[in-house]
């Protein structure tokens, strides 16, 4: 009769919620932020990519670099899910779903802002009709592709066991979610035979994702390290980006732990312990993906080649210095500073640190980007002046941001939908605490 009490309170307590005052607010924020983002992308189709600030030698902008910090982010499902799940990590649990949310609603903007990139998005068509082997462009479709179903079915999976619970509580989810949730599990009936299958094809995807995780961001390093530029033409580039990719998804998925946990007031589930170990996470990223940034840049410091001197100098102390310098330190070098302190590592601290490392990311592979392409091994000749400079137009940034804001309403929305933290995983949790 306990046990039954406990676990009616633990559904109760992770049941999906009905937006509130500030729910509604800011969905509806972040609805005008994709429309405007539309209509810049509906005049990027009218008028062509002239709209832009790209030009010749700058033909990768803030699309690219979106691109890549999508990428980044999404890597956060198979760190989280997979390795956590195969390494036996059982804090780690309540975390999974957060993770999984993440990683889809990344990985659809990583693929829709590369159609937004080509200009005219019947150009992403011509990749499957007239797409070449050799070239890392069709590795990284390909890739992405794959990527994306496997991370769509590590959240469907799991998911199985609490819709049948969702099922049984109609008169909370209401008429037309009770339809929808019978359209996607009703067929799930908990048998032990399904339970097993279920984890099996689990465990089976946890270990195919992570090296899909790894190749998606080795061929993205690819389609940079490829090309023959300065600061581009490394053999560090494939560690770097997977280095960078774990820290900021990470960092993605503790703001995401605060801002639920506050929202649904979920501080018995997810717990100020769970901020303390993924504190020890992200510092251990952090120091990882730090080194890698000095691996990045001293070798061709010391080097010091004629071909590349124009681009460090205009990193360390040029045109860059302020966002390069902003994306180190705010990205790495304090975050570790205040992840060394117990008190650091607490909630509200965390989440600060979380949203720094995001922040620093985003500039960081801004930077990735542009300075390169300013840079080229020939020196620009009779080039008009602003093709010397970079800065995205409004109609960029207004892609840009309706893309991030694109990807918050995705996970706004399936944390509405679906249990942000595993029902029937935490009552086997509980169950197995009481024996």
């Amino acid at each position: 009769m306990e046990n039954s009490i406990i676990d009616e309170k633990i559904i109760n307590d992770l049941l999906p919620q009905k937006f509130g005052k500030a729910g509604k607010i800011w969905v509806a924020l972040l609805t005008v932020v994709c429309l405007i983002g539309l209509f810049a992308y509906y005049r990027q189709i009218r008028y062509g990519l002239v709209v832009t600030a790209m030009r010749d030698y700058v033909s990768w902008g803030i699309y690219i670099s979106n691109f890549v910090f999508f990428v980044a982010i999404s890597l956060v499902g198979s760190l989280i899910t997979a390795i956590f799940r195969l390494a036996g990590v059982k804090w780690g649990s309540p975390l999974t779903r957060i993770a999984e949310i993440i990683a889809v609603a990344a990985i659809i903007f990583a693929s829709l802002i590369i159609i937004v990139d080509m200009g005219s998005p019947e150009r992403f068509y011509n990749l499957f009709t007239h797409g070449r082997i050799q070239s890392p462009i069709i590795w990284d479709v390909i890739v992405i592709t794959t990527y994306f179903f496997i991370s769509l079915l590590l959240l469907y999976y799991p998911l199985l066991p609490d819709i049948k619970i969702l099922l049984r509580y109609k008169e909370k989810s209401g008429n037309r979610m009770h339809k929808f949730y019978s359209y996607i599990g009703s067929f799930w009936k908990g048998t032990p035979e399904q339970f097993k299958l279920s984890e099996k094809a689990i465990n089976i995807l946890c270990v195919t994702i992570i090296p899909v995780a790894f190749t998606i961001h080795t061929v993205t390093s690819w389609l940079f390290a490829t090309t023959y530029r300065p600061g581009w033409d490394s053999t560090n580039f494939g560690a770097y980006f997977i280095a960078g990719a774990f820290l900021v998804g990470s960092g993605a998925v503790v703001v995401a732990m605060y801002v639920f946990r506050k929202a649904y007031h979920l501080e018995k589930y997810i717990t100020e312990n769970h901020f303390e170990k993924m504190g020890r996470v992200v510092v251990l990223l952090s120091l990882l993906y730090l080194y890698f940034n000095m691996n990045e840049f001293l070798t061709p410091f010391f080097k010091m080649k004629k071909s590349e001197e124009g681009y460090l100098n205009g990193l360390f102390s040029g045109d860059f210095a302020t966002v390069f310098w902003f994306a180190i330190l705010i990205g790495m070098i304090i975050p570790i500073i205040i992840l060394l302190f117990k008190s650091g590592r607490k909630p509200l601290p965390m989440f600060i640190v979380g949203v720094m490392v995001i922040v620093g990311a985003w500039f960081k592979r801004y930077l990735i980007v542009t300075p390169t392409l300013l840079h080229p091994f020939l020196p620009m000749h009779d080039a008009p002046a602003s093709y010397h400079h970079y800065f995205p137009s409004w109609e960029e940034w207004a892609i840009t941001m309706g893309s991030l804001a694109g990807a918050l309403l995705i996970i706004t929305i399936l944390a509405r939908v679906f249990p942000i933290i595993p029902i029937q995983e935490t009552l086997t949790e509980e169950h197995e605490k009481a024996i």
